[in-house]
Order: C-alpha cells, then structure tokens, then sequence
C-alpha cells in the first residue's frame, strides 16, 4: 500500500515520547497496534477515507526506547489516554488489533464518556489455555499471522531485533489467558463493541470470540470468512466494510448475507 498518505508526528505523554500516523478528516478513530508492533495495512488507508486515523506506536516498541516502567495494562492504556488527551481528542473511536485489543478494552474502561465505539480485531485479552504469540523464524511467524502468507510478499516481515526488544514487555503486559479482573469489568462496559476474529486464526482460537459477547452487554461478534489473525491485513477491504458499518450506525449495522466481501 501507499504510505505516504500518513503523515508522521510525535507527542509527549506521561514521560514517553510517542510516536503516531495520521491521515484522513472526520471523526478520529485511534488504532493501537499488535505485539508486532505499528505497521500500517492497506485497511489503515482504506479508514482513513472515512475517518481520521491516528495509529499510535505504544513505548517500547518500534523505535523507542526499552520501556521497564509500564508495569500493567491498565498503565499502558492510562498512558495512551494521556497521548490521546495531548493531541487534542476529546471523543473518539477506538480500535485495538490483538495485544493493543486488550489495551483497548482497559482504555474503554478507563474513558467509558469519551469512546464512542470500540473495534476488537483478534483480541488477546481472552485466550485459550495454551495461546501463545507467534514465534520462530519470520516464515513461521508469517504461517501463524495470515491465511495466506504466500500473498503477503509485499508486507515487510517482523523485525527479530525490534520483536527481541519487546518480548518482555508484552509477556508483562499480556497477563494470563484469563484475567478475572478485566472481565469482572467488562459487563459493565456499555460502549458499542464489535469484535472480529478470521475463520482461520492460528493465533487465538475465533470461538474466543463468544466470550465478549457473553461478558459485554453491547457487544457484536463478526467472523470473517478465509482470514488469519491479522484480519485487516488478509482481508482489508472486508474488514473495513463492516468496521465501517459498525462505527458509522453501532447496533443499527447490518451485515448483508448477499455476496459481498465478507460472505462470498
């Protein structure tokens, strides 16, 4: 995808130094990234035809500095708010991709009267015993992200120097598979909340999925059909058009069951 549309730009929060990209006009939808870190997907450029985007890259990962002071999720996504607050947004969408889909959650918490709609794609805040983040050479790391690593030629692979630096960050952060605080929590979360897993995830099993929608009061689950983990990058046009939907009309979306993008 063409990159150039995003524009990149730095804001101080809470001591960090935090990198974001930004395109696009209209109401703000704020993505916080995976554990692989901020790497733009043709969806970003699809959003950002609707909304104005800002992918936030969170401390300690890309090129910042080592972070050895976020201790928890809730920190990590008090941080986050304290970015978000720092360039101007006082309401917003919000939209976490796998590890950032549980900071998400912890920032919908936290800023329940600013997030007017919450996207979920993969999430990791709810795993099956014995989940665990990709790993190996980026081949493998490539077989467990996409349903089709083959056509991701074009998609730069992990970078093992920046992924080594961030291990322990997000094994900290991540927590167990199961973190009974967080969801004793999340039936009081009202915000409209879609969730997403691809039919052929390898990373977190998609019938984790149910889980949010039994914890959530406001919660919609979508799969799409013939997409990995990294749904927005396997399947981005289908993934914009329900987040898309989703954000524009919350519990008045419609999927359509005609032949479209995400029911072939």
């Amino acid at each position: 995808m063409a990159q150039s549309a995003f524009r990149e730009a730095h804001v101080d929060a809470d001591g960090f130094r935090i990198r974001y990209l930004e395109a696009g006009e209209g109401v703000a939808l704020v993505h916080l990234h995976g554990a692989g870190g901020l790497r733009l997907t043709p969806a970003h450029e699809l959003l950002a035809h609707r909304f104005r985007v800002v992918a936030f890259e969170m401390p300690g990962f890309g090129d910042s500095p080592v972070n050895t002071r976020t201790e928890s999720m809730p920190e990590l996504a008090s941080t986050m708010a304290r970015a978000i607050d720092k360039i101007g947004l006082d309401n917003f969408n919000l939209m976490g991709t796998s590890f950032g889909g549980k900071t998400a959650l912890w920032l919908a918490l936290q800023a329940t009267q600013r997030v007017l709609g919450l996207v979920l794609e993969a999430p990791a805040a709810i795993r099956q015993e014995g989940a665990a983040p990709p790993s190996g050479t980026p081949e493998e790391i490539a077989r467990r992200l996409y349903a089709h690593p083959e056509r991701m030629a074009s998609i730069p692979p992990i970078d093992p120097v920046a992924r080594a630096k961030t291990q322990p960050l997000v094994q900290r952060l991540l927590g167990p598979h199961r973190d009974v605080d967080l969801e004793s929590r999340l039936q009081d979360l009202a915000t409209p909340t879609l969730v997403l897993f691809g039919t052929l995830d390898r990373v977190i099993a998609p019938a984790m999925g149910r889980s949010y929608k039994d914890l959530m009061p406001n919660c919609h689950l979508v799969f799409v059909y013939d997409a990995g983990h990294a749904i927005s990058t396997d399947r981005p046009e289908a993934f914009t058009e329900v987040v898309v939907d989703f954000l524009e009309r919350h519990e008045a979306f419609v999927i359509s069951r005609t032949q479209t993008v995400i029911h072939p």
